[in-house]
């Protein structure tokens, strides 16, 4: 049963060091090797392969480069940069809730006022209800919208 396993792991790694990874623009085996392998072959090391695996290697050190940067990119595109003011009402994340979750419970407390605005997102908020004020990150925060007024004539 073991010998099976290894074998069957042998041929996963084979299977791992041939395969093309995006974020590189090659496979790690032709970054060692600095040949493209497709099947298994006894490989003799050269000594004029390892001028060119040096280039090999930066290429692909800047093809995985360039793929970070593209990544951050289109991440830093579809982030909603959220701008607050003094007086405007909030609601805070509520992160308690994060191991009971239940379906209509709401995630957000509040409304809140902002009191003061720090540098680097910190916000101080102020709960109407009790009076009390404290300091939260500016990501835990989303604007409050108040909704038509429903009193009963």
């Amino acid at each position: 049963m073991i010998s099976i396993f290894s074998d069957l792991l042998e041929d996963a790694l084979w299977a791992q060091r041939i395969a093309y990874r995006t974020s590189l623009g090659m496979s790690p085996y032709l970054i060692v090797f600095d040949k493209a392998c497709h099947l298994p072959l006894k490989i003799e090391h050269r000594a004029y392969w390892l001028h060119e695996l040096e280039e090999l290697r930066l290429e692909a050190y800047e093809n995985s480069r360039i793929y970070k940067e593209k990544g951050k990119h289109f991440h830093d595109s579809r982030i909603l940069r959220k701008e607050f003011k003094v007086g405007q009402k909030v609601l805070l994340f509520c992160s308690r809730f994060s191991l009971i979750v239940g379906k209509l419970h709401s995630r957000w407390d509040g409304p809140f006022v902002i009191t003061n605005i720090f540098s680097y997102g910190a916000v101080e908020v102020r709960d109407e209800a009790n009076d009390r004020t404290f300091k939260v990150n500016g990501h835990q925060l989303k604007p409050y919208h108040e909704g038509p007024n429903l009193s009963s004539n």
